[in-house]
């Protein structure tokens, strides 16, 4: 529980980051970080499912 606290804060720092300078072209990779990080996340868990239908 707490790997959530810590990456709800460090989505907090770069939001306020981006905020504060005005760099609007970080939210997308930071975006996409998360969802490629999820997508894997989700991926290790489904392979041995996967290599049960061949």
């Amino acid at each position: 529980m707490r790997f959530f606290r810590h990456l709800g804060r460090l989505l907090k720092e770069f939001g306020l980051f981006a905020w504060h300078n005005k760099a609007w072209w970080i939210i997308p990779i930071i975006l996409m970080l998360l969802l490629l990080s999820g997508l894997i996340f989700a991926g290790q868990s489904a392979a041995p499912f996967i290599y049960t239908l061949f």
